[in-house]
């Protein structure tokens, strides 16, 4: 049986959200849904489906509300979050990573007999072999795309020749049904320059049509093209190749994706919606303060968290203010040498990397102004097979 969570109590009280015991992990209620029905809005006004990524939330009740607003169902990076997603009641998962090992493609198949529409990735002959032998032991044929290499080697057949030979394999399987391909190039996202981004994404673009062409040519439909981010959702829809767009951080934002050149990407801003809530615990020191959040409140493979917000009463401290990792349990903040702040003095930073930081915590505070108005778990925290 599950603790309540920690700030349970506060839901509905009004100024809450001040009161929040920190570190915990913060949604703004209205700019989440802002951006998931600003998302559902572009790919509906571009001819795309929306297959957002679960593994930016891990959270069921957000997947909820993405299917709400049109999407066609959610992708899942590992096995085990799909698991997660079925239970709760999601409909359509694509698992976006092969599934390799005996014991994960049993659960996988397992999977298959649950879930109204499973999909998961293939890119070797030798796992098309396995995964049609185990979905026959099941008697439901189990639904494959192809994954493509774009070049950035981690996952993936090599486009052209060689993929369409694995589809050919897939089709004389007929515990397999092949759906299409997949090609989501990572290395893409978060180059800052628009034009540079622009241009390499096209380059994938153009690599997957050209295999979508090939199948053509041996009488072979893809009713799926799938890939996509948020670092490139409005080229890569542009591009006129994928059926169904896989962006995942829009729904909340963080420091890297705001980083990224937009200007000549008017089709779609979204807002920042998720943060660290931190409070001062220390202010001996002139000009610097300690907070309650450090290396393992954040995720830490970017640059430092940036802060956003400092607690009412506090103006003109924000324009100073500056976080810096301060060792596990703790941040250090600089506030300015003519500047202090009470001990219990709340803070919130915009994460550095919004998907492995939400994995951190079991729950997500949900906010509406001054408010907290509900706690969600992140359901599938810890899903790391």
């Amino acid at each position: 049986m599950q603790n309540k969570p920690l700030n349970q109590a506060l839901i509905g009280k009004a100024g809450s959200a001040l009161q929040l015991q920190t570190p915990a992990l913060v949604v703004d209620i209205e700019v989440l849904q802002r951006n998931i029905e600003s998302m559902a809005g572009h790919c509906k006004n571009n001819g795309l489906k929306l297959r957002p990524h679960a593994k930016t939330h891990k959270c069921i009740e957000i997947a909820r509300r993405q299917v709400e607003a049109g999407a066609v169902g959610v992708c899942c990076a590992k096995l085990g979050e799909a698991e997660v997603m079925v239970s709760g009641g999601l409909g359509s998962v694509l698992i976006t990573s092969p599934v390799v090992s005996p014991s994960a493609m049993q659960r996988l198949c397992a999977l298959n007999l649950q879930a109204s529409e499973l999909i998961v990735v293939v890119d070797n002959p030798v796992n098309v072999k396995d995964l049609g032998r185990c979905a026959g032991e099941t008697g439901k044929a189990l639904k494959v795309l192809v994954d493509l290499d774009p070049e950035l080697h981690r996952t993936g057949i090599a486009p052209g020749q060689a993929a369409v030979e694995l589809v050919q394999r897939i089709l004389l399987d007929d515990q397999l049904i092949f759906m299409g391909l997949q090609m989501y190039a990572g290395q893409v996202m978060h180059i800052e320059s628009f034009e540079k981004r622009q241009a390499r994404s096209l380059v994938v673009m153009n690599t997957l049509a050209g295999t979508r062409a090939l199948l053509r040519q041996n009488q072979i439909e893809c009713e799926i093209l799938s890939g996509g981010g948020t670092g490139t959702f409005d080229i890569d829809g542009a591009a006129g190749v994928l059926t169904e767009l896989q962006a995942g951080s829009y729904i909340v934002m963080d420091r890297e994706y705001n980083e990224i050149d937009k200007q000549a990407s008017p089709s779609g801003e979204f807002d920042t919606g998720l943060f660290v809530q931190t409070s001062v615990v220390s202010n001996n020191t002139p000009g610097l303060v300690t907070v309650d959040a450090g290396f393992k409140s954040f995720a830490t493979d970017a640059d430092a968290p940036l802060l956003h917000w400092v607690q009412p009463g506090n103006e003109g401290v924000l324009e100073d203010a500056v976080y810096f990792f301060f060792g596990d349990e703790h941040g250090g903040v600089r506030i300015g040498k003519d500047k202090s702040l009470e001990l219990g003095t709340a803070m919130r930073a915009i994460v550095p990397h919004c998907d492995p930081t939400i994995n951190l915590y079991d729950h997500i505070h949900v906010i509406e102004g001054d408010t907290l108005v509900d706690i969600w778990q992140v359901d599938a925290r810890g899903k790391s097979a």
